[in-house]
Parts: C-alpha cells; structure tokens; sequence
C-alpha cells in the first residue's frame, strides 16, 4: 500500500526464492486495491517474450501486454505483474523506460530467480525501481496462518507475565514451526488439517524445483558445484563448529572454484550467507573477514527436509531444538532475523578461540550480540565472555527460557524473537 499511495513511485521489483508466494501475494493485491490485473508471466506463456523484441518503447509493450492479458489497461485503476520476468533480459531492461516515460502506470514485475538475473542484467535500471523482498513465513505470520492469530498478538504485545502462562503452548507450536517452517504451501496444507508426512512431500517437491533450476539456470561445471555445496549443507550445519568448509564439500576443493556456486544461491535466495566479523564496531561490515562464514538455508523446514528429519523428531519434546547441535535452532533465529530486518546478521569469534557468538546486528548505532541456546541451559560462557571484553550497550540470550532481564543481558523466550528484533514496531504495535 506504502508503495502504491507513494507519489514518486517506480516499478516495483519483488524479489523472493521460489515457492515464498510471490505470484500469490502480487495478484491478491491487485485483487483487493485495483479494479483489474493484467498478468503475464513469461516463463509459461513464451509468446510474452516477442513483446519485448526490439523497440522498448513503454506504449507499444503496454499494448502487447493488453493483448496478452486480455485487458484494457488503465493507469489509475490496473496493476500490471510480470512475472517470471528473469526468463527475458529484454522485459528486466523495459523497466527503466516505464520509470522514466510511463511512471503513472503501477507496474509490478517478479521472478523466482530475479536476483540471478539482477546480477547478470548489465542494463538493469539500478536506481530506477522500487524493490521489496519476500522471505518465507516467519513464527508470527505462521501462527496467524494456523488459526493463533490471538497467541500472535499476544507475544507481540510482550505481556510477559501473561505469556508465561501460555510458554508450554507456544513452545510446543514452536516446535512445529521448526518442522513445518515458513513455505506458504507446507504451512497451508498442515493448516487443513493435512498430516505431516504430506507437508514433507511438499517440502520435497520444492526441493526438487530448486534442483531442477541448478541444472536450468546455470552453466554445467557451476551447476555441479551448487549441488555439491546443497549437499553439503546438513552435515556441516550439523557440526559443533558450523563454519562452512569447502574442503568438506569436495576433497582438495579450494574457494575460487566454487565462488560462482555461491553466489548463485545466495541470489536465487537459497541460502544466507553468515560472514564473521573481526571487530565488534560499527560499521559492522568494515570489519567482514568474508572468507569465513557459516551457511544457512532459508527456511527451517526446508533444511529438516534436506536433512532427512523425521516426523517422530517432533514427538521427542524439547530434543527438536537440540537436533544437528542446535542447528535447526540457529536456522530459526537466523530466519526470523532475515525477516524482520531484511539483512543477513554477521557473527564473531576471536582469532584461534571458542567463544563464538551465534549473530550480531546493528541497533540504534550500537552493535548487538546475540547468543542462541537450544535448551533451558542460562549458561553464556561465550556471551559473558564478549561482554566482559567489549561491554556492549545491549547483549541477548534467546533461548527455551521465560523472559529475564539481567545486568548486561536480556533473555528472550525463542517464541518471542520477531518483537525484540522489531517485529512489534514493524506491524504498528
């Protein structure tokens, strides 16, 4: 709507992986606040694609596009999406001439591997386009989606006394959510009442277009390397240490080789890229050592999928946020962070030691260090270590516990994570 009501709107460019509801969530909007759509989408309708052959000029593609949609289009009143827009260099260079020749027109374009095709679109109207990003579910909107619309609203409200009461409930559809995660077709078919092998099955059908895109969208050697690191994914998250190591994914692998497959997936939205940081400061970024990073998927229940997680995990309590050294714990906290902030947190350890601490972001100007603990277990070596070093304004525990603050460091329930990043103030709480 913000973008919609803005007077020096430009197209806008949504950006997401594949299977986060992009499509769905661009023509529900048209749907609600414009009287019509004219969609296309250019990966399933290949005559799109003669539209954008040669003259640019923004009446005649608008023509082309009325005939295709089947839509007389209207500046005030119609949205115009297309989609799948990275399947056309030609439409993704369109864009600049509706900015600068037709900025009345309300034209929104999207594509599952739009970040790929940002990166390799020399002529792509940096500057001229309006972008939002598209994460999967995080805990909040997966309990609305579920029917916990009031528990959502609850946590929101940081009533902590009155969360306290509910801690076994929210703990428990937490646990779900870590199973489930933030795909809007897993969370939709659990919603109906589906059982959880079929939310796996689903689960394992994104899986498969993610992979059939690998062998798609890149070339055959870089393909390969992406799998390779895919792979890869689980048993390294499932280290203590979960530094990602290329040697692991191939024997006598060095990093040059697989840059490219790297990058690949971080574009397309696969992965998040956790970079570690050499000096608590800010900027955060000045001090990137960027040859060391931790890997993460985008999504929880995606990574219990690749893993192989079973089901059964989710009857063993507690013991779902201990899986894989609390991977599945740090993947969660690494999602909701993502979402609320879109950006990617960094993470320090000092040269040659253990004290690790999980995620830092930037707040107010200051540098936040956030400590994750899959279990009830208060015990912060690494955090009280950090703090007594670097005395920071603001120090975090999330963790299985109730809310507790402490001298120097605040402990956050992890059902209660989206609010003390900034969830609350995000949705006008």
């Amino acid at each position: 709507m913000a973008w919609k009501n803005d007077r020096e709107r430009k197209p806008l460019v949504l950006r997401g992986a594949r299977q986060v509801g992009k499509t769905w969530l661009l023509r529900e909007f048209g749907r609600i606040h414009y009287e019509q759509v004219a969609y296309v989408n250019c990966e399933r309708d290949r005559s799109v694609a003669s539209i954008f052959a040669g003259d640019l000029d923004p009446g005649r593609i608008l023509r082309g596009l009325e005939i295709a949609a089947g839509i007389t289009i209207n500046r005030a009143t119609t949205l115009v999406i297309i989609d799948e827009i990275q399947e056309v260099p030609q439409a993704l260079t369109s864009v600049k001439y509706f900015a600068e020749e037709r900025p009345e027109i309300h034209l929104a374009v999207a594509g599952s591997l739009l970040g790929i095709a940002l990166r390799t679109n020399a002529s792509f109207p940096v500057g001229k386009v309006n972008f939002i990003d598209l994460h999967p579910l995080d805990f909040d909107e997966f309990l609305r989606g579920i029917g916990e619309a009031q528990l959502a609203d609850l946590v929101l409200d940081q009533d902590w006394p009155l969360i306290g009461s509910f801690a076994d409930r929210l703990t428990e559809l937490l646990r779900l959510y870590m199973f489930v995660g933030g795909m809007p077709e897993a969370v939709a078919r659990y919603a109906v009442g589906d059982p959880y092998d079929v939310v796996r099955s689903v689960q394992f059908d994104i899986i498969r277009g993610y992979e059939n895109d690998f062998a798609k969208y890149a070339t055959a050697t870089v393909s390969r390397r992406i799998a390779d690191i895919w792979a890869s994914l689980p048993s390294q998250l499932a280290r203590e240490n979960k530094r990602f190591i290329l040697g692991r994914v191939r024997e006598g692998a060095r990093a040059r080789e697989f840059e490219d497959a790297l990058q690949w997936l971080c574009d397309a939205g696969l992965v998040h890229q956790v970079t570690r940081f050499t000096k608590p400061a800010s900027p955060i970024r000045a001090y990137e050592d960027a040859k060391i990073f931790k890997l993460f998927l985008h999504d929880t229940g995606m990574l219990g999928a690749l893993s192989g997680l079973e089901p059964s995990v989710l009857l063993q309590g507690a013991g779902i946020f201990e899986e894989f050294e609390g991977a599945l714990t740090e993947q969660y906290v690494l999602q909701q962070i993502v979402a609320a902030r879109n950006s990617v947190p960094m993470y320090w350890a000092p040269e040659g030691g253990r004290a690790e601490i999980d995620f830092a972001i930037e707040r107010s100007g200051d540098l936040v260090p956030i400590e994750v603990k899959a279990a009830e277990n208060l015990q912060s070596k690494s955090l009280r270590s950090y703090i007594d070093r670097y005395h920071p304004a603001e120090a975090w525990r999330f963790s299985l516990a109730n809310y507790r603050e402490q001298e120097d460091m605040i402990n956050v329930p992890l059902y209660a994570v989206g609010p003390r990043l900034g969830l609350s103030e995000i949705l006008g709480k």
